[in-house]
């Protein structure tokens, strides 16, 4: 491809469109918006269609598409998009199942275009500072802690209690895609779900992880967290104790900060779809969502008190 703007279209134009997606786009001259579809909101100063066929069919100029839906609908859009040999970008999750990626995955390389599976919390600022101290110790123990409120950060937004919603895994899987960036490979030995009564997907969670050689990483994830909210991943290790918080914004070595930036995330991540886009390869990690998988699958569900917005 060549060095010109992509041209690119979005589909599903809700809260993270709004607030991640046009603004980086709007700073990133290697793309150029030409279309939007959705069922109810638009893009300014650009065609807007209702659904992913329509853009297809009147925007054939189209390169590739960003895809912003929720889980349970973008298999289809996206295998539309593929097909009609558009690059794709996954909004996370990038799937309701991780069978349904390994499916994209291969229908990508049949026509020739590419996956982008976009874990955007792996581009927060202090994640690769992280992972190099790490990488220069011994890990004893690590623990998750992602705790925060859904009524402040998915207001009315029914679809994430549906199945295949994610519940707390929603953002919980953020974390996991630092952790699965930053720690040793891990395998989940228990898990407890807490579902409301009045839901179909888990508010809380409690996970037990190991890795090969017995590493211990525990994991908490809550969605009634009021206040201040908790995003951090901790380890001890023999080089000390290791904090990196505010989702991978900062990262502490025995209380000293030694890495703090403001988040660039999405903006990282469309650097990234330009770069595989130009180079012909995808980027399609799975190990998020298979952690995600397995706890639904090893996990004890509870019932616990409804819950309301």
């Amino acid at each position: 491809m060549s060095s010109n703007p992509i041209k690119l279209g979005i589909v599903g134009v809700g809260k993270i469109v709004r607030d991640q997606h046009l603004p980086a786009l709007a700073k990133d001259q290697d793309y150029r918006l030409v279309a939007a579809a959705s069922r109810h909101g638009k893009v300014e100063d650009i065609p807007n269609f209702p659904t992913i066929e329509a853009m297809l069919d009147a925007t054939p100029e189209l390169e590739a598409v960003s895809l912003c839906m929720p889980p349970q609908f973008r298999y289809d859009a996206a295998r539309l998009a593929l097909a009609a040999k558009k690059h794709v970008f996954l909004e996370k999750p990038p799937g309701a199942t991780v069978s349904e990626v390994e499916d994209l995955k291969a229908l990508a390389t049949a026509n020739g275009v590419c996956l982008f599976a976009s874990w955007h919390s792996r581009y927060a600022p202090a994640v690769e500072a992280a992972r190099a101290f790490l990488g220069s110790t011994t890990i004893r123990s690590a623990a998750i802690n992602w705790k925060e409120d859904v009524r402040r950060w998915h207001p009315n937004q029914e679809w994430i209690w549906a199945p295949g919603g994610f519940g707390v895994f929603d953002p919980g899987i953020n974390a996991l895609s630092i952790a699965t960036h930053i720690l040793p490979p891990m395998f989940i030995s228990s898990a407890e779900l807490d579902f409301p009564e009045n839901r179909a997907a888990p508010i809380a969670a409690q996970i037990a992880f190991r890795t090969s050689n017995g590493l211990p990483v525990t994991m908490e994830l809550d969605w009634r967290q009021t206040g201040p909210q908790s995003w951090d991943i901790l380890a001890d290790t023999e080089a000390g104790s290791m904090v990196l918080s505010g989702g991978g914004s900062k990262l502490a070595i025995d209380g000293r900060v030694v890495h703090e930036e403001l988040e660039a995330e999405y903006p990282m991540l469309y650097k990234r779809f330009a770069e595989i886009v130009r180079a012909g390869t995808s980027d399609v990690d799975l190990a998020p969502l298979q952690h995600v998988a397995d706890a639904f699958m090893l996990g004890k569900r509870n019932v616990v008190e409804a819950f309301f917005d």
